[in-house]
């Protein structure tokens, strides 16, 4: 880690984190669809604790739900304090990513579906259609709240 991705205060920027979350986040997709994933979307990153230089951070990456094409990958990043001796690692964050699987044209590909095997990956896949279907509403209110102003545009 260099000075530039560290601030004021002895943390490390939050986009040196994004940055981070989208790699890892990016490997498990390209696991996942077996080949290359980019990113589309991300929904929402949450930075609950900082992460001080020198910490050890770990990150884990689940891919929650697929589409025909595309998926979502939650991650989660923990960090170790190297100056303090915790029971366990502290949750410094937590994001979620949508990834389009592609193929050597740069064309979408389809995507192995997610098979949840218990409560909490079916709990993942409702939160992650949930995600889905306030993305899409989204962006249609957008798309027609711009269509109703086009004139104003003009």
């Amino acid at each position: 880690m260099s000075a530039i991705d560290v601030n004021l205060y002895g943390t490390v920027h939050g986009g040196v984190l994004m940055k981070f979350v989208d790699d890892v986040a990016g490997a498990s997709a390209a696991r996942h669809s077996g080949g290359t994933a980019v990113t589309a979307a991300i929904d929402e990153i949450v930075f609950l604790e900082p992460v001080r230089v020198g910490d050890l951070v770990h990150a884990y990456a689940q891919v929650n739900w697929t589409g025909s094409t595309s998926m979502e990958v939650g991650v989660r990043l923990t960090a170790e304090r190297w100056d303090a001796v915790e029971p366990s690692p502290i949750p410094v964050a937590t994001a979620y990513l949508v990834f389009v699987a592609i193929d050597v044209a740069g064309r979408p590909r389809q995507v192995p579906p997610v098979l949840p095997s218990d409560s909490a990956d079916r709990r993942r896949f409702q939160e992650a259609e949930i995600r889905r279907d306030h993305r899409l509403a989204r962006r249609a209110a957008i798309q027609k709240a711009r269509a109703e102003h086009a004139d104003d545009q003009e």
